[in-house]
C-alpha cells in the first residue's frame, strides 16, 4: 500500500534539511512532494526546490477547482502567508514525502485515510532551535528577528502536546542528533512502515 509520510515540526527543527537528505539518497518509490506558498522567496530559494511560489489569485484558482489537499494561513508580521498542498493522486507501489504541519497531517488523514498516512516528528531542544532561526534569518538580505519571534511562540501552540497525541502514533526522531543519526532513525520508521 502506497503511504504518505508527514515530516512535521516546529520552525527551526531541520525539517528541510532532513528532507533533503533523504531525497538525496531515496530509491525511485519514494516521490517527493513540493507544496505551494504565497510567502515572498527568502534568498536563494529557487521556484519548485522547497516550494512552489504563488500569488493569491493563483490559490483562489485552484481552490476553486478542487485542486488543494490542505491550507494554512499565518498572519505574519508582513500580513498574511498561505501555505498549501495541491490534491495528487497516489500510485500504488510508490511511497510520498512531504514537510507540513500536524494539521495538514490531519489534513492528509482526511483525504487518503488514516492507514495511509505515517507522521514523522522532528523534535529539538527550543534553544538549539530558536538559535537554528536566529542564524537562517541572520542571512537574509533584510533579516525579520519580529518574524522569527511571532513563529517561535505560534509553534508552542501549534505542537503542543496534547495536538502531538492527538495524532498518535507519531514518530520521533530526534533531530539535535547529527544528521547521520536522524537519517538511521528514518531508515527506521521508512522500513518498519
Amino acid at each position: 500500500m502506497s503511504k504518505i509520510y508527514c515530516l512535521t515540526g516546529k520552525s527551526g527543527s531541520g525539517k528541510d534539511t532532513l528532507y533533503a537528505a533523504i531525497m538525496a539518497s531515496a530509491g525511485p518509490e519514494l516521490r517527493p512532494v513540493t507544496p505551494c506558498t504565497t510567502r515572498p522567496r527568502r534568498s536563494g530559494e529557487k521556484d519548485g526546490d522547497s516550494y512552489f511560489f504563488v500569488t493569491d489569485s493563483e490559490l483562489a484558482e485552484l481552490e476553486s477547482r478542487g485542486l488543494v489537499v490542505e491550507r494554512r494561513v499565518y498572519n505574519t508580521v508582513h500580513g498574511p502567508w498561505t501555505y498549501f498542498t495541491r490534491k495528487f493522486d497516489l500510485i500504488e507501489g510508490e511511497n510520498y514525502l512531504l514537510i507540513t504541519t500536524l494539521e495538514g497531517a490531519r489534513s492528509f488523514i482526511g483525504a487518503f485515510g488514516r492507514e495511509r498516512v505515517e507522521i514523522v516528528y522532528l523534535q529539538v531542544a527550543d534553544k538549539l532551535r530558536l538559535t537554528r532561526c536566529v542564524e537562517r534569518e541572520s542571512a537574509q538580505s533584510a533579516p525579520d528577528y519580529r518574524e522569527v519571534c511571532r513563529r517561535y511562540l505560534a509553534d508552542e501552540v501549534d505542537f503542543s502536546p496534547e495536538k502531538i497525541a492527538a495524532l498518535e502514533p507519531v514518530h520521533i526522531i530526534d533531530s539535535s542528533r547529527p544528521l547521520p543519526d536522524c537519517l538511521r532513525r528514518w531508515r527506521e520508521i521508512y522500513t518498519l512502515n
